[in-house]
Formats: structure tokens, C-alpha cells, sequence
């Protein structure tokens, strides 16, 4: 089913008020998981939805919370997202973020006591609209083992960066630190599909093509034992730094659990604090040149950016049985 950005905003926001965020949230919330979806990511889209409605009505997320600054000095601040949905607390910590970048060359913004981050580059479009450099990190419940263990223990631990250009649009980076992003997995549970062996092993270290398993089990990390790594580096950044709680201290979004206490970290940099605003994009356009100088390079986000555009334009397409459950869940059956 095709459908317009509007509508289905529109729709997204309806379901997530019906299940107790406010409208704030619900729209921070319904404008992020669109985006996602136009850009072809729907793992981190529509999907969604049931999910997020889910931990509104069990208490795992507080749709009334109202994200604030707890802790500030200097270039760094906390954000308190008080339990609820990720996306305003996120852009409160963004805006931060850019302001103390602004003033001090480099920011670090962190939230606490959060929930899914959702597709991790989304947050950064206001940092490269400053001109700034960002980076986003966050951990997640368990889905990585540690190297040479069987159990799921490090988030998927997003990692995304964006680097801004005069000209065009930015270059954005953003990937899961696993073979594959848990969403897809999620998608292929929800349509009843198997997943390909080598993506997750089960609960007792098993391989598995069945995708419910894979959800509570462990997903293969890239890179073998650089994964993992990375994936331990990115846990510090966004929890002992924050207070959040680690993946391990977290239980699945996919069964009954307790409540997430996620951890995000937001970095802003200003190119005019080093060797200045001119230097970076010029440098930046010579990299661009020799990339694409080489026949079949794609620069990293464009076909995202190539996507969201024909979206904006032609509509979504959307499954039908997606269709039906937003409008379910919007109470518009």
C-alpha cells in the first residue's frame, strides 16, 4: 500500500498517543520512524510501532516523561530522558550538543535513562545543518556476545558520524555492530521468514535460522573480534559515562521485561575550532573527487538521501498487513 509522509506520520503519531505518550513525544516519535522508512531502513521504521505502543501500555517506557539537562559543565552536559521514548530527550541533547559546540570547539551530550535510539544518523541533521561534525553512539539490550563467549552481552551498539558540505548533501555514516541490524531480524519474525544461517545463534549458543530465536539470542558481531571491541568501546561511552544501564542490565524489547534505562552519547565538532571551516570542506571535496573518481563508488548515505527524496515525492509503499496494524493501533480500523 502506498501512502503519503503525512499520512502515515499522522498515523504513527495517533497510535503512539492512543497508547499514552503525549503528543510532543508521539510526534518526535512518529517524524523519526518515517524517516526511516523513507529511506528504505524499515527495521527502524514503521515496524516499530506495535513495539513501542507495547512498552507505552506496560509501563516500559513513560509516555508523560519530559526529558531535562541533569548535569552540565563546560563543553559536556547529561540528558535525563526520565524513562520515556528516546527521540526528544535525543534532540534535547543534540541542541545542547551544538550550542556548547558552538562556544568550546567540541561538545559531548549525554542521555540516560532512555529507550531505543532508533536509526542513529536521524538525530545528527541538525549537527551537520550547523556545520559541525557529529557522532552518535548508543547501546541496547544484550545481542553481542563477548569474544570467546557464547552469551549475548554488549549492545548492537550503533555507531553513526556525519560530515557536512557546502554544497551537497552530507556524507552519513551508520551502521549496527553486528552482521546484520536486530530490526531486520525483527521484520523477518513479523513476516514469518527464516534468517540466513551465520546471522544470530540462539539463547544457548546454537546456531539458528529461526528469527524469534535470534531475538533473544546473539547476533554475530562484524569484524569478528574487532566487533566486539568496538562494541565494548561504544558501551563505556554511553553507559559508565552516563549512568545508563548496560546491555546485560537490560531485557529484551522483543519479551516482557523491565524498564529500559538505554544510553546515548551525542559528539559535536566544529571544524572552525581546528584547521578551520574553509580547510575542512576543501580538504573534504578533494577525498569526495578521488572517491568518485573511481567508476562505481558510492558515497556513504546517498542512496538513503536518493530514497527519502523519491519518498517525499511518490509516497511510501508499505505492506498491507503493516497498514492494517497502524491503523489498528491508531484506532482508525
Amino acid at each position: 500500500m502506498k501512502c503519503s509522509v503525512d499520512e502515515l506520520t499522522r498515523i504513527a503519531a495517533s497510535a503512539l498517543r492512543k497508547a499514552g505518550a503525549g503528543r510532543a513525544m508521539a510526534e518526535a516519535t512518529a517524524q523519526a520512524l518515517v524517516a526511516a522508512e523513507m529511506e528504505g531502513l524499515a527495521g527502524h521504521g514503521l515496524s516499530r510501532v506495535a513495539l513501542y505502543c507495547g512498552h507505552l501500555r506496560q509501563g516500559r517506557a513513560d509516555g508523560k516523561a519530559r526529558p531535562k539537562v541533569i548535569r552540565k559543565k563546560g563543553g559536556t552536559c547529561l540528558v535525563d530522558a526520565c524513562g520515556g521514548l528516546a527521540f526528544l530527550a535525543t534532540a534535547l541533547a543534540v541542541k545542547e550538543a551544538v550550542r556548547r559546540a558552538r562556544r568550546h570547539g567540541v561538545a559531548f551530550a549525554g542521555v540516560t535513562n532512555s529507550h531505543h535510539l532508533g536509526a542513529a544518523a536521524y538525530h545528527l541533521a541538525p549537527v551537520a545543518q550547523a556545520g559541525l561534525v557529529g557522532l552518535a553512539f548508543t547501546n541496547s539490550p544484550s545481542a553481542i556476545n563477548a569474544w570467546g563467549g557464547k552469551k549475548a552481552f554488549f549492545g548492537t551498539n550503533p555507531i553513526a558520524a556525519i560530515f557536512p558540505r557546502r554544497h551537497s548533501d552530507p556524507i552519513v555514516v551508520d551502521l549496527s555492530l553486528t552482521a546484520v541490524v536486530r530490526g531486520k531480524i525483527m521484520v523477518y519474525a513479523k513476516e514469518g521468514k527464516p534468517i540466513p544461517s551465520g546471522w544470530a545463534v540462539d539463547r544457548d549458543g546454537n546456531p539458528t535460522t529461526d528469527p524469534k530465536a535470534a531475538l533473544t539470542g546473539s547476533l554475530a558481531a562484524i569484524g569478528g573480534v574487532k566487533g566486539t571491541a568496538l562494541a565494548l568501546m561504544v558501551e563505556v561511552l554511553c553507559t559508565a559515562l552516563t549512568g545508563a544501564a548496560f546491555g546485560f542490565e537490560n531485557d529484551s524489547y522483543f519479551e516482557p521485561g523491565n524498564k529500559p534505562r538505554i544510553g546515548h552519547a551525542i559528539l559535536a565538532i566544529d571544524p572552525d575550532a581546528l584547521a578551520g571551516a574553509d580547510s575542512y570542506y576543501s580538504r573534504l571535496e578533494v577525498m569526495i573527487s578521488k572517491m568518485l573518481a573511481d567508476e562505481g563508488v558510492r558515497l556513504p548515505g546517498a542512496r538513503r538521501q536518493q530514497a527519502a527524496a523519491k519518498a517525499r515525492a511518490e509516497g511510501i509503499d508499505i505492506p498491507d498487513a503493516l497498514a492494517a496494524e497502524l491503523r489498528e493501533l491508531a484506532g482508525k480500523a
